[in-house]
């Protein structure tokens, strides 16, 4: 029983070092390749885990070498333009100027109900107001509408809006996130007045806080379990 724990333990690491070496990607963001080695990958790390019998290496060998490979090939690609658009292909314009080009739909198999589907989600209904659609290489549709559709921002309308900074979680679980707090330019003062405006002078209290480098904060206190 132990030794099956061992080799599920050490294929979970060994799983999990190449698999961070290899990048950090979503599924529906992967390139065809890096979908078909994760595929791969699984697969041959379920034999040893399955039959035990199995040698470790004979798992471990193939799937170093398949990552070792993704990495060869995006090394490569980022070098050469031809040999990156023979590995991952290239972009597809789908609408252009609010005109379907029918020959590219068929030529990715992407048909009309996927097009509106991706234009919803992006908040748009009708492909008039599309000035260009364009199928990536990783699968995803990215909608630009036309000038008359796009959201008017606070610098077309001439008004100054201070730039929002990025929020860092400082309380956690009612645990202080010293490092956090630290790399935004606070200390446990800051903290406490914030904590005080809100009449929570207790960190423990606290179920998540974040901060920005501007001094904006997000309280949510916790609930009485």
């Amino acid at each position: 029983m132990w030794m099956i724990v061992l080799r599920t333990v050490f294929i979970y690491l060994v799983l999990m070092l190449l698999l961070r070496l290899l990048g950090k990607r979503q599924l529906g963001e992967m390139e065809l390749s890096e979908f078909v080695v994760a595929a791969l990958i699984a697969n041959l790390a379920a034999h040893p885990l399955q039959e035990h019998d199995t040698p470790l290496l004979t798992a471990v060998v193939p799937i170093a070498s398949l990552a070792a490979m993704e990495l060869l090939t995006a090394w490569i690609s980022m070098r050469s333009i031809r040999l990156r658009s023979l590995f991952y292909g290239r972009p597809s314009l789908i609408v252009d100027h609010g005109k379907l080009n029918q020959e590219e739909m068929r030529k990715n198999r992407f048909t009309g109900d996927e097009l509106m589907q991706a234009m919803r989600s992006q908040g748009i209904l009708d492909i008039n107001e599309v000035l260009y659609a364009v199928l990536e290489t990783n699968g995803t549709l990215n909608v630009i509408p036309i000038a008359e559709a796009q959201p008017v921002t606070a610098g077309q309308m001439g008004l100054a809006k201070e730039q929002a900074g990025y929020p860092t979680i400082v309380i956690s679980g009612g645990r202080v996130l010293e490092q956090n707090l630290t790399q935004l330019g606070f200390d446990r003062r800051w903290l406490a007045r914030r904590l005080k405006e809100r009449g929570l002078g207790d960190p423990a209290r606290v179920f998540l806080m974040t901060a920005d480098e501007n001094g904006n904060v997000f309280f949510c206190e916790k609930k009485d379990e």
